[in-house]
C-alpha cells in the first residue's frame, strides 16, 4: 500500500496533535483517595492512551522463537517495530492488552535503521499519534510502553537524559550510524524493543531499540529521516540507498582555514572503495571532504543523510581540501546492492 499525503509517515506530515493524553481527574479516583500529583497524572494518562495500541509480538526465525513490541501507527493495521525483533521472519502473532490476538505479515525491514513495519491480518486498536523527536529537550519526561520479559502492557517513565547519540548498525558488510538516537533513563528490558517511547502528550517520539546499561536505554527517533524510511517500507518493503564508496571520519579543519571556510570539522577520507562512484570521481585517501551538495560536511551523518534513493544516478558535487588546495569533483552515486550491503 502506498502512503497517502495524509499518512502519518509522510516526511512532510507534521507531528500529530490528535488525541493528546488527558490527565486523570481526581473525580475518577475512589472516594477518599487524594488526587494524583502532576507527574503521576501525566504518566498514567500516557499509559491509558498507549497501552491498548502497543502489541506484544511473537515471531520465529532461524528455528528460534523471539519476541518484542510494536505500536499501531495507522488506521489500516500497520505496526512499527524494530528490524531485530522480526529478523528474517515473514510473519508472526500480535497480542494486544485487551486480550485480542491476530497474525501479522512483515511488510518490510531495514536493518540499517533497525526499523520494521508489519501489517496485522485482523482488526487492531486505533493508531497512536506520531510526534517529532527533534522537538525533545534534555530533561523532558518520556514514557516507555512495551512488553518487557513477557509482561504485557508494562509502563516505565523517566527523562530524556541525552540527545544526538549515535548507534552503529550493520547489515552484511554495510555499516550505518543511526543518528539523533534518544537516550533515556526510563527502564528498558528485553521485550521492550519495538515499543513506544512517548512524550507527556502521548505522542510516539521514539521506538525503543536497545539497553545500553543500567539506567541507559536508547530509542530510534521519529523524525523526518525515519518517516522517509517508514514510508519506503510501507510502499516498497525495503529502503533503497545510494552508494558512494567512501570510508571517512570526522576531524578538525586546520585552524588557519576555519574562519575562511566557516566550519570547524570535516571528514577525512580513510579509504576509497575501488571502482566505486567515489573512486571514479577522483576522490583519494587523505582528502578532507568539506561540502557535499553545497552543504557543509562535518560528520559521517552529513553524507549519510544524502544517500537515499533520490541520490541514485544523480550528480553529487563534492568539495575537498587536498594538499592545501580546494578541489571540486562530481560523483554519481549508484544503488547500494548486495555486494556492498
Amino acid at each position: 500500500m502506498s502512503p497517502q499525503p495524509h499518512d502519518p509517515t509522510h516526511p512532510d506530515h507534521p507531528a500529530q496533535p490528535e488525541r493528546p493524553a488527558q490527565p486523570e481527574r481526581s473525580a475518577d479516583r475512589a472516594a477518599g483517595q487524594p488526587p494524583l500529583d502532576a507527574y503521576s497524572q501525566a504518566v498514567s494518562a500516557v499509559a491509558r492512551e498507549l497501552t491498548p495500541r502497543v502489541a506484544a509480538l511473537r515471531v520465529r526465525h532461524r528455528g528460534r522463537e523471539g519476541g518484542g513490541s510494536a505500536v499501531v501507527f495507522t488506521g489500516d493495521g500497520f505496526l512499527l517495530t524494530n528490524a531485530h525483533v522480526v529478523g528474517s521472519a515473514r510473519g508472526g502473532q500480535a497480542a494486544f492488552a485487551d486480550g485480542t490476538t491476530t497474525s501479522f505479515t512483515v511488510a518490510g525491514t531495514d536493518p540499517l535503521s533497525d526499523l520494521a513495519v508489519v501489517r496485522a491480518d485482523g482488526p487492531t486498536p486505533g493508531p497512536a499519534s506520531l510526534g517529532d523527536s527533534d522537538a525533545l529537550v534534555v530533561g523532558q519526561l518520556v514514557v516507555a510502553v512495551g512488553n518487557p520479559l513477557g509482561l504485557a502492557g508494562s509502563v516505565t517513565a523517566g527523562v530524556v537524559s541525552a540527545l544526538g547519540r549515535s548507534l552503529p548498525t550493520r547489515s552484511g558488510n554495510a555499516v550505518r550510524v543511526i543518528e539523533d538516537v534518544i537516550q533515556t533513563d526510563a527502564a528498558l528490558n528485553p521485550g521492550n524493543s519495538g515499543g513506544a517511547l512517548a512524550d507527556s502528550a502521548g505522542r510516539v517520539v521514539g521506538v525503543n531499540t536497545a539497553v545500553a546499561g543500567i539506567g541507559l536505554g536508547l530509542a530510534v527517533p521519529i523524525n523526518a529521516t525515519t518517516r522517509r524510511i517508514i514510508a519506503a517500507l510501507m510502499r516498497d518493503g525495503r529502503v533503497r540507498r545510494a552508494f558512494l564508496g567512501l570510508v571517512a571520519a570526522p576531524v578538525p579543519v586546520p585552524a588557519q582555514l576555519r574562519e575562511r571556510l566557516g566550519q570547524n570539522d570535516a571528514l577525512r577520507v580513510a579509504e576509497v572503495v575501488p571502482d566505486s562512484p567515489a573512486a571514479r570521481a577522483g576522490l583519494r585517501r587523505g582528502d578532507l571532504v568539506l561540502t557535499a551538495a553545497g552543504a557543509p560536511v562535518d560528520q559521517a551523518q552529513s553524507l549519510q543523510r544524502l544517500m537515499f534513493a533520490d541520490a541514485i544516478g544523480r550528480p553529487l558535487a563534492i568539495t575537498v581540501l587536498r594538499n592545501g588546495a580546494m578541489v571540486d569533483v562530481i560523483a554519481e552515486p549508484t544503488e547500494l546492492d548486495s555486494e556492498h550491503a
